[in-house]
């Protein structure tokens, strides 16, 4: 195992830190409003235990911790074994620190799969790959639909920004077509929601058969995550079960799903009553618009189920001490899984996932590490998770909030997921701030740290949407997404171009190992964030609450509590 040689720091330097006299005024006043045994307790936080997590996690024999695989069973009782030894009782099923996650993964036989565009009597044949390619379906080994096509926008009812592809159109038993992404006036946590695979809900609510999506020539963003994600589905999609045996989040409604090239998507253009290139600028001036192509579509997707895979969450929980608050959970998770063996990148095949996301798991155990050193449990419960198959799309986060192993109501999610740590942490950007009360803890937190919040210096990534955070997001749950902003303290260190190389070179590739520059000291500090923010949650008379009109308060939050 490779370990980094950067210098560590440690409890007795972060207690220097963290001196009353050595605060600022602004950080003393937040500091007062912590109470004393949590500022006893932060001090102790170890850096060097932080390491030791990740180095495990991140070995070579636990090749990459996919789920369904030994790696992943090793990383899992890894973590158990550390729930158990800080004395967190188990909150999974059955009174064991497990819960099981059933995932189910299909693939489209593209030999046995098709398309082709149907026009007065003749009809055009596509290459698969070329000319398109289809999403599997969970609810059919073989599935056909032929249907008229109507053009629809972006496929998208945002009613709050006054904007509907859908109004005055009638698509019922009818393929919709639609530009990948969201208008460019949308604020960027709503491009991002209504860019997703809400536009495949949204185009059953309005009884479509099937959906056929394609990109803006001139938009390289939605293309580039059109490819990647066609190259996703090229190796399969996996999704959680339920317990009657069902496949969630799969659309079964739409009978076929299928992305097109720009020529397949002008070929259905063709003689209809705007061209492509027109539709094109209406979309790029943000304008809704929607209206019957000249052709119908029939598309043949057979699809290829796999055995089902047991994925498992690890729960542990802190027990309350409130008599009524001890019922509702404040939830620390940090994702277990990574990508496995894969093809070699520069002679190597292990996908160790050092920083995505052995790093958060370290985190979590040093900060569940400091709430059972508190003389004085808290009022609330506190449970931390370790889940299984967000590299398969947030499944065991999901799985979780949406069948939570405790009773009463998770109140607040905090997750871990890259946090990124390659130069000292002075400023932070906590994902979700602004759509809830949560913003209070962390500030509170942040100024007793003398750590400052930055706005998202990345919109463009809709990071907000990317992690197992947002599956409690879509329970109605207030979330905070805490990561490193840009800020180095050294000119010549530009944070984020740190950031965006790290992303565009190591993310996702064997070379996320432990033979990187992390900076311990700054994964020390962030345990310190998420352990002061989720304490002043956890004490507080109220729980966090949705701030008033938020998007995702107004579309999510009315959800009954989680029980």
């Amino acid at each position: 195992m490779k370990c980094s040689k950067q210098t560590l720091i440690y409890p007795a330097t972060i207690a220097a830190l963290l001196l009353v006299g050595s605060l600022s005024a602004s950080a003393q006043d937040a500091m007062n409003q912590i109470p004393a045994e949590a500022r006893n307790v932060v001090q102790s936080v170890r850096p060097e235990a932080i390491r030791a997590h990740m180095g495990f996690l991140a070995d070579d024999a636990l090749e990459g911790r996919r789920p369904g695989t030994r790696g992943f069973a090793l990383a899992a009782n890894y973590l158990q074994a550390q729930f158990e030894a800080l004395g967190l009782q188990p909150a999974g099923e059955n009174k064991t620190y497990r819960q099981a996650v059933p995932l189910r993964r299909v693939q489209v036989n593209e030999a046995a799969s098709s398309m082709a565009i149907l026009r007065k009597g003749s009809e055009q044949t596509l290459e698969y790959g070329r000319g398109f390619v289809l999403s599997p379906n969970f609810g059919k080994a073989n599935s056909e639909v032929i249907a008229p096509v109507v053009f629809v926008g972006f496929g998208i009812t945002a009613p709050e920004l006054s904007h509907d592809d859908y109004e005055k159109i009638d698509v019922k038993g009818k393929i919709v077509a639609y530009f990948n992404g969201a208008p460019t006036n949308f604020p960027s946590n709503q491009r991002a929601y209504y860019s997703s695979t809400s536009k495949l809900e949204n185009a059953v609510a309005h009884g479509a058969v099937g959906v056929i999506s394609f990109s803006i020539p001139t938009d390289l963003r939605t293309r580039m995550e059109a490819t990647a994600t066609r190259l996703r589905q090229s190796q399969g999609v996996t999704r959680w079960v339920d317990k009657q045996g069902q496949a969630q989040r799969t659309n079964p409604e739409l009978l076929g799903v299928a992305t097109v090239s720009d020529s397949t998507a002008r070929a259905m253009f063709a003689g209809a009553s705007r061209s492509f290139d027109d539709a094109v600028g209406w979309a790029t001036r943000n304008t809704p618009q929607a209206f019957a192509l000249p052709v119908s579509v029939r598309m043949r997707t057979q699809t290829t189920m796999a055995p089902d895979i047991r994925g498992e969450n690890v729960v542990a929980i802190l027990p309350g001490t409130d008599p009524v608050l001890k019922n509702e959970y404040v939830v620390h998770v940090a994702h277990l899984d990574h990508l496995g063996i894969g093809r070699p990148v520069k002679g190597d095949s292990i996908f160790n996932g050092a920083h995505d996301n052995a790093s958060g798991v370290g985190i979590l155990l040093e900060t569940a590490r400091l709430y059972t050193s508190l003389p004085n449990r808290p009022r609330r419960s506190i449970v931390f998770v370790g889940v299984t198959g967000e590299e398969l799309g947030l499944l065991g986060s999901d799985y979780f909030a949406s069948n939570p192993t405790m009773p009463g109501s998770m109140v607040a999610n905090f997750s871990l997921d890259m946090p990124f740590f390659f130069h000292p942490l002075l400023d932070i950007v906590p994902y979700g701030v602004e759509h809830s009360s949560l913003s209070q803890p962390v500030g509170i937190a942040a100024a007793a740290l003398g750590v400052e919040i930055a706005e998202d210096p990345i919109p463009e990534q809709t990071v907000f949407m990317r992690s197992d955070h947002f599956s409690f997001v879509r329970q109605g749950i207030p979330a905070l997404f805490i990561k490193s902003g840009f800020k180095t303290g050294k000119p010549q260190l530009d944070g984020r171009k740190v950031n965006l190389d790290w992303r565009g070179t190591i993310y996702h590739s064997p070379q996320d190992d432990m033979n990187q520059p992390f900076d311990f000291q700054a994964a020390a500090k962030h345990v310190q964030l998420q352990f002061l923010t989720s304490y002043l949650v956890a004490q507080a008379d109220a729980r966090p609450v949705w701030n008033k009109g938020d998007f995702f308060g107004n579309k999510f939050g009315k959800k009954k509590e989680v029980k």
